[in-house]
């Protein structure tokens, strides 16, 4: 399990982290999101001990990841901006991350020859992009880690690649209880995948829950008639006679409510987790404007 215990982390005058909480679940595929500068990618360098914080504890399966070199060896980790060295192979990097993950698996890295086609021996840095995050998930994978964070992981790849790697991750949580976080702006995939999700915004962690507990807690309230009383209603729109809420609560819940104000019709629909997103951030500062141009 990866666990974040109130952390606060600042630069100077900026507060990037706000006593921020986080649990992944062992063998949980969790999805960390939110909008830009939310902080999100702080808190992934927290998780992989590159950062300290400056309050709060960040731990493994009980254990401070930070400065704790035999923790660390057993994270796989891909950020979103890729360094090797620059004259480095692909040949060049398994010796290197063979000599920091004793857990590496050369029997996994030459078959993954078959599933990435990458040369062995052309320097990595005249790889294109998508190649280059082909050959991050080539080495990260053959690490064997309990815990694999990912930021951004499947930029740059195409439709093809994107499915190909996530059904690898998938199998590696599948057969060994690998634990996963991807921090990814595609809310549509992480939806498929993960069955997890963390809402950040400003440092702080508005939402953390179970995907399923997440979608079934609000829905789409289509209704010709009244707003009904008593509802938890986060956003409101109205086309002609019919007005769309974005309602807090369990369906039947909503639908009793509606039901009691007698409309000409209603239903209630599940939000994906797009618009959970955005409905939860909510307010003027996420709002689509309308500018003249």
């Amino acid at each position: 399990m990866l666990e974040m215990q109130n952390v606060t982390k600042t630069f100077g005058d900026f507060t990037a982290l706000k006593n921020l909480s986080l649990t992944v679940p062992k063998g949980a595929v969790y999805g960390l999101v939110g909008p830009n500068g939310a902080g999100k990618s702080t808190a992934i360098r927290h998780l992989t001990g590159i950062y300290r914080p400056d309050s709060g504890t960040v731990t493994m399966d009980g254990q401070p990841i930070y400065e704790n070199p035999e923790i660390k060896a057993s994270i796989g980790y891909i950020p979103d901006d890729i360094f090797y060295y620059p004259s480095a192979t692909l040949e060049d990097m398994r010796r290197f991350y063979r000599g920091i993950y004793p857990q590496f698996d050369d029997a996994l890295f030459d078959r993954l020859y078959d599933v990435f086609r990458l040369p062995k021996r052309g320097q990595i840095r005249r790889f294109s992009k998508g190649m280059q995050k082909q050959a991050a998930f080539h080495l990260a994978l053959c690490t064997r880690p309990k815990a694999l964070i990912l930021d951004e992981p499947v930029d740059g790849l195409d439709p093809v690649m994107r499915r190909q790697v996530m059904s690898l991750i998938l199998s590696d949580v599948a057969e060994y209880g690998t634990t996963v976080l991807i921090s990814s702006h595609n809310l549509r995939e992480l939806e498929d995948v993960c069955d997890h999700v963390g809402i950040m915004d400003h440092g702080e962690m508005l939402m953390e829950k179970s995907l399923a507990d997440m979608q079934g807690n609000t829905h789409k309230l289509q209704i010709v008639g009244g707003v009904p009383e008593g509802l938890e209603i986060l956003h409101e729109s109205t086309s002609g006679r019919l007005k769309t809420l974005i309602v807090r609560g369990a369906a039947w819940e909503i639908s009793t409510k509606a039901a009691a104000a007698r409309p000409a019709y209603l239903e209630v629909l599940p939000l994906s987790l797009e618009e959970i997103f955005i409905y939860e951030l909510g307010g003027a500062d996420y709002a689509v404007k309308e500018i003249l141009l």
